[in-house]
C-alpha cells in the first residue's frame, strides 16, 4: 500500500474554470478563495480521469491540492475512504455491502456518482497473431484457477507455449468485475504477476510474445503501439473494445460503469463541494479525452441535481 501511495499524483490548487458542459456553473460554490487538500484514492481505471480533472482544477485554484492515489477500488474503500483518510474514492465497480457497512461504522456516508463507461480490454502481444477472437468460455479457461497453462490448451491449433499472464490484484475493482463477467461459477487465478499499476501489465504483455493481460480501455489506448486488443465474441460477431463500441452496445459483455464515491460529510468543505461539481460538470466530455465513454447530459444533470440537494440539506 505504501508503494501505491508513493505513485499518487499530487496536484496543485485552483479557482473555478468556466465552460461547463452541463447547464449550470459552480459559481456559488467557488466564489472567493478556495484552499485545502482533497485526498482521493481507489480505482486504477478511474485514476487517469481523476488525475486529469484534479490537475485542471488545481491549476484554477492554486491554494487547493488534489492528491490522487491508484490503490484499486477495494483497497481504496478499505484502507483510505472508509478509514477517513480520503474524501473521494474512484471506483470501477459499485460499492459492496460490507464496504458500505465499514464506512457506516466509521460515520462515513458514501454518495455514488456515475461518471463514465469503460470497456475492459483483453490484450496480447502484437506477435500473438493466432489470437483472432476469444469467447467468454475461452477466457474463463485461461483465467480460472487450474486453467490453461499453454496456448494449445485453449485451442489445439495454437502454439504449445506457456501463457504468461499479468493482471490486477484482488484489491482491484477490475479484478472483481472480470470475475463476475467472465468467471461467475469459478474462481479467478492469481498465480501470475498481479499489480495495481496497469502500465506494468502493458509492459509485461508488450515484452513477451506469449503474454496476456486485461485492464481498462484507457490503458489499452495509451499502449496500443506495444499491445494488441483481442476481439471478444458477441452476438453479432467478434468485436474490439473501443469507445464507440462501448457506447453503441456492440462491446456489451465487458463494458461497465465507472464511479466516484464522495463522503457526504466532506461536502461541507467548500473546496470539496467545488471539486465534485467541477468533476460532474465535465463528465460529459473529459472521459473521452482519456479513453472512456462520457455520461449523457441527462446523467450529468441528475448527478448535479443530487449534489445540489445534498448541499441544500447541509
Amino acid at each position: 500500500m505504501a508503494g501505491a501511495v508513493g505513485l499518487a499524483g499530487c496536484l496543485g490548487s485552483v479557482e473555478s474554470v468556466p465552460g461547463s458542459t452541463a447547464s449550470r456553473t459552480a459559481t456559488a460554490a467557488t466564489d472567493g478563495a478556495l484552499s485545502g487538500r482533497i485526498a482521493v484514492a481507489g480505482s486504477s481505471t478511474v485514476y487517469p480521469l481523476t488525475l486529469s480533472l484534479g490537475k485542471s482544477f488545481s491549476e484554477a485554484h492554486p491554494d487547493v491540492t488534489v492528491s490522487v492515489a491508484s490503490t484499486g477500488t477495494g483497497g481504496g474503500f478499505a484502507d483510505f475512504f472508509c478509514a477517513g483518510r480520503t474524501v473521494v474514492n474512484d471506483a470501477s465497480r459499485a460499492i459492496e455491502a460490507d464496504e458500505r457497512d465499514a464506512c457506516a461504522a466509521a460515520g462515513i456516508d458514501p454518495v455514488e456518482f456515475r461518471i463514465a463507461t469503460d470497456a475492459v480490454s483483453v490484450v496480447v502481444n502484437p506477435d500473438a497473431d493466432w489470437v483472432d477472437c476469444l469467447t467468454l468460455s475461452e477466457l474463463a479457461s485461461i483465467w480460472r484457477v487450474g486453467g490453461a497453462s499453454s496456448w494449445s490448451d485453449v485451442r489445439p491449433e495454437w502454439p504449445d507455449e506457456p501463457i504468461r499472464l499479468a493482471g490486477p490484484t484482488t484489491a482491484s475493482g477490475t479484478f472483481d468485475y472480470f470475475s463476475d463477467a467472465v468467471l461467475p461459477s469459478a474462481v479467478q487465478r492469481t498465480d501470475h504477476l498481479t499489480t495495481e499499476q496497469d502500465t506494468v501489465i502493458a509492459k509485461t504483455v508488450g515484452d513477451s510474445p506469449h503474454a496476456m493481460g486485461y485492464f481498462g480501455l484507457a490503458y489499452y489506448l495509451q499502449n496500443r503501439d506495444t499491445v494488441r486488443a483481442v476481439p471478444i465474441s458477441e452476438p453479432d460477431g467478434c468485436v474490439l473494445p473501443s469507445p464507440a463500441n462501448a457506447k453503441n452496445g456492440r462491446y456489451d459483455t465487458l463494458s461497465r460503469p465507472l464511479y466516484i464515491y464522495v463522503a457526504r460529510e466532506a461536502l461541507s468543505r467548500p473546496e470539496v463541494a467545488a471539486f465534485v461539481r467541477y468533476y460532474l460538470e465535465r463528465s460529459t466530455s473529459e472521459p473521452a479525452v482519456v479513453g472512456y465513454v462520457p455520461v449523457t447530459e441527462g446523467t450529468a444533470a441528475d448527478n448535479l441535481d443530487r449534489l445540489d440537494a445534498l448541499l441544500a440539506d447541509g
